[in-house]
């Protein structure tokens, strides 16, 4: 049985599923005590009254946004007893319900894990250079940075 830390960082156009992932994060591991599984998911709308989301496109910056995700894992690792973590991103045309994101992060003691994957989307949100337009029944748009998103951030110093 190994107890190696795993650590992967993937971009990819193609669907995940969280459970396979956050399995094939635990099998044959006996040093992790909890995994915390963050899915973000695209939704049809985020403002009331406002004209339904009819697809998400997501652009990254090739090999940017690799360092960059790779690189908050490792401040993840430096802040918190990880055994181990999975961040998926995808890019590309997305419809409502479909995945986007994937954080699983594992540890020995479940705090360590549920703050390290809230580090990580946190982060994630605000410093991996991903780009989101949005595309309307009249109009395509990119997606502005919310201040929300950097104030959560700021939690972390």
């Amino acid at each position: 049985m190994s107890t190696a830390p795993l650590f992967t960082v993937r971009i990819q156009a193609e669907d995940f599923d969280a459970a396979t992932e956050a399995a094939a994060l635990t099998r044959g591991r006996t040093d992790i005590g909890a995994v915390v599984t963050f899915a973000g998911l695209c939704r049809a709308d985020d403002a009331p009254g406002g004209a339904p989301l009819i697809a998400l496109t997501l652009e990254h910056y090739p090999g940017m946004a690799e360092e960059e995700m790779a690189r908050l894992v490792e401040e993840a690792r430096a802040r918190w007893p990880l055994t181990g973590a999975t961040v998926i991103h995808r890019y590309g045309r997305m419809v409502p319900g479909d995945n986007i994101v994937l954080v699983v992060t594992a540890s020995s003691h479940r705090a360590a894990a549920f703050e390290a994957a809230a580090f990580l989307m946190d982060w994630l949100k605000t410093r991996a250079p991903f780009w989101k337009m949005e595309e309307r029944e009249q109009e395509r748009s990119w997606v502005a940075a919310k201040e929300s998103d950097d104030d959560a951030a700021e939690r972390w110093g």
